[in-house]
């Protein structure tokens, strides 16, 4: 569906934001206490474009002894992309904003982060790109929707997407430290948190809000659209959007890359009830999506594809009681069904119909309730907080049609309590404390020794595990607008069902995997320091970091090749179909790195700013033995120059990504590149006869214009020399109604 491509196409996300997100908030227990209003809305978060100015006629030199006039204050200008915030957060959260994720057009919430400090991707397929932060993925990333875990399986393998739309996002915020023991252990890397108005939390502005969204690619002849809207009266709002895209197989510097489309589709509906003491809200989504698996098979024209589905519920609310000691009370609440059919046609010389090869379910079950407390005076100084209650049931399998199950059905319970402090103890030092414990349950079959692949021993039964994990943050405000902080955090995780009970072949990823019932907690102790400036002309935020692993888990390649079932490792026919055996371990293992992001406005020109940016990020992963982690990224430099001003915003930029030949066993040296990105977006004000006012804006942004060859590292793919996008070139625009 080509949508809106009349005007140049696209924007994203809906309208307004009001008050803290649920990520952020997390990050300190004073931006908990800052309640949001409900009732009246904020300003956009777009800045409006300022009607010109005649210029005045050279104002002449001031006389002896007259102070000469001071500058005329700067219009409001257009928001840079990866503007450094300032939230006086413990940690590092990096944003994604709505007008990134238009300019961006990528089928998933990864491709709008991915180039940001210390964040990749897996780029296993345009529509299954899963974020690696500090060169964690998988099983350490707690992906989320207003609160509530996506409920898929795609930690499982790396062709298994994410079932969000990066069209249905307001922003996207990843955050790290202590501030993700609020979402479990499975989070130990991090969270990417997407934020939106599904449930609306307040009554829009003349009550109707409302947007539409619309790009086009030239690299995948790809074409996207969306549209929100939020209506709301007498304390009642609902909420209604929907989206499409469409994208065929993309270009490379070698030729058109063989089964990269990706088409998807999804609506949401909610409703809530909304008071000077709070709200309460439901609702309801769908998500589709069919796409493609490039690689060796699709080449050979097995052309293997997924087609999932998902239908979710979710009810948030909270009451302000702002009595007896307590400041509010909050729940979120979700459930899903989730189901994806892995598709090929597995003998390309007789036959053209896809055949279903495997079937993956998920169904989930999660809520969580925290009470935040009023603050309180004691003599160290103001100390505000929270504390919560989380619970999870998920019910997983994986279902094989040609040979061994890579999953057999498994039951996963939790039930977690955690406890936030915060303690101001002078204006300029506060400190942060975090726990969480948690009992986790696993309920599934697997094999416990697979010495004689004739006869394997079986396990049934079910694993225990508690989790315990604490943090402590302290954030110093130096001179000249500088923040100074420091953390140390120690996390325990429990194993995830796959990583206990695999026991079967993965065609997407050619690996037959066995699980280790027998694994245990993996533990890891962190410490990180960081400075940040969020204000003036030079803005910048660093940070290194320094985790030990104790019990890392990991898949390891055996160097055994099997056929669809154990008993075929080896394969009993040369030449058949063969998966590289893999067998879940533990190893302890060091992960450090850093990240910068900064940028400088180096003077007025026209009527905006125009300035210097700049990042750089890395991670090195290495086991107690010396030996690499693999998949882990490679070093990233970049750079660019930008002006904005009221309407327009411009920017030309490099990255540069070094050779990785620090790799792991069986890994092979992944080349370098240089991305040569370039954006120019228009924003301006159209007001309709009535009086009421649109936000417009329409906007050109390139990708790899240089059209370089970029084989990425962490993909499972590099190995088959399976290119990233050649040179793109994406129209996109809006239309914000207000």
């Amino acid at each position: 569906m080509k949508v809106c491509v009349a005007f140049g196409v696209a924007a994203a996300a809906l309208v307004v934001h009001a008050g803290p997100s649920e990520a952020q908030s997390a990050n300190t227990a004073s931006e908990t206490v800052e309640l949001p209003a409900v009732v009246v809305t904020t300003a956009s978060p777009v800045a409006k474009p300022k009607k010109a100015k005649r210029k005045a006629p050279p104002a002449s030199p001031p006389a002896a002894g007259e102070a000469a006039a001071a500058p005329a204050p700067m219009p409001e200008l257009q928001p840079l992309p990866g503007t450094i915030v300032a939230d006086q957060a413990f940690v590092p959260v990096t944003v994604a904003t709505a007008r990134e994720i238009e300019a961006n057009g990528g089928a998933t919430i990864t491709d709008t982060l991915e180039y940001k400090p210390g964040i990749s991707g897996t780029n296993f397929a345009p529509g299954a790109n899963r974020p690696i932060i500090r060169g964690l993925d998988s099983y350490r990333i707690r992906t989320q929707e207003n609160g509530i875990g996506t409920h898929d399986v795609a930690a499982i393998s790396e062709d298994h997407a994410i079932p969000i739309d990066p069209l249905a996002a307001e922003r996207v915020e990843v955050v790290r430290g202590p501030a993700t023991l609020r979402y479990g252990s499975q989070a130990i890397g991090g969270v990417v948190s997407v934020e939106n108005e599904r449930i609306p939390t307040f009554i829009p502005r003349g009550g109707f809000s409302g947007r539409i969204v619309g790009g086009y690619s030239s690299v995948d002849d790809g074409a996207d659209g969306a549209m929100s809207a939020t209506a709301g009266s007498g304390g009642f709002a609902i909420h209604a959007d929907g989206f499409k895209r469409d994208a065929h197989d993309y270009q490379s510097p070698r030729g058109t890359v063989l089964n990269t489309f990706v088409e998807s589709e999804g609506a949401s509906i909610g409703a809530s009830l909304i008071g000077t003491d709070g709200f309460l809200g439901v609702s309801y989504t769908r998500f589709a999506s069919l796409y493609g698996i490039p690689g060796e098979e699709a080449e050979e024209g097995v052309i293997p594809r997924i087609d999932l589905e998902q239908d979710k519920v979710q009810a948030k609310g909270e009451w302000r009681v702002r009595d007896n000691g307590i400041d509010a009370i909050r729940f979120w609440f979700g459930a899903s069904d989730y189901a994806h059919d892995e598709l090929a046609i597995h003998d390309p010389l007789v036959d053209t119909e896809f055949e279903v090869g495997s079937h993956f379910t998920n169904r989930e079950q999660e809520a969580r309730v925290e009470v935040q407390h009023a603050p309180l005076l004691t003599g160290l100084g103001e100390l505000s907080g929270a504390a919560g209650i989380h619970l999870d049931n998920r019910k997983t399998r994986g279902q094989s049609f040609e040979g061994d199950s890579l999953l057999e059905p498994a039951h996963t319970q939790s039930i977690a309590a955690f406890w936030f402090e915060e303690l101001a103890l002078s204006s300029q030092l506060r400190v942060q404390v975090a726990t969480r414990v948690e009992q986790t349950t696993v309920d599934g079959t697997g094999w416990s020794d697979v010495s004689n692949p004739l006869a394997p021993v079986a396990f049934a039964g079910e694993r225990s595990f508690l989790p315990v994990s604490g943090g402590l943050g302290l954030l110093y405000a130096l001179p000249f607008d500088v923040e100074a902080r420091l953390n140390g955090q120690y996390v325990e995780r429990a194993p995830d069902a796959a990583e206990l009970f695999s026991k079967g072949m993965h065609e997407a990823t050619g690996t037959f995997e066995i699980g280790n019932p027998f694994l245990n907690e993996e533990k890891a102790s962190t410490i990180e320091a960081g400075l940040k400036k969020a204000t003036g002309s030079f803005r910048f935020d660093a940070a290194a970091y320094y985790s030990r692993y104790r019990g890392f888990i990991y898949r390891q390649l055996t160097g055994v090749t099997c056929g669809t079932t154990l008993a075929e490792c080896p394969p009993p026919v040369a030449g058949g179909e063969e998966f590289d055996q893999v067998l879940f371990q533990q190893r302890d293992a060091t992960f450090y790195g850093a990240e910068l992001a900064a940028q400088y406005d180096a003077g007025r020109i026209w009527d905006g700013v125009w300035g210097l940016d700049a990042q750089y990020d890395f991670v090195r992963a290495r086991f107690a033995d010396g030996e690499n982690v693999p998949r882990i990224p490679p070093h990233r430099l970049g750079g660019g120059i930008y002006y904005h001003d009221a309407s327009w915003l411009a920017r030309v930029g490099l990255l540069h990504a070094f050779e990785q030949d620090e790799i792991g066993i069986n890994e092979i040296p992944t080349p370098g590149y240089t991305l040569v990105n370039a954006e120019l977006s228009y924003t301006t004000e159209v007001r309709a006869p009535d009086g009421t006012a649109s936000l417009v804006t329409v906007g050109i942004k390139g990708e790899n214009l240089a059209d370089e060859e970029v084989l990425d590292h962490t993909s499972f793919k590099r190995r088959e020399e399976v290119l990233q996008p050649g040179a793109s070139v994406r129209a996109f625009g809006s239309v914000e109604l207000n």
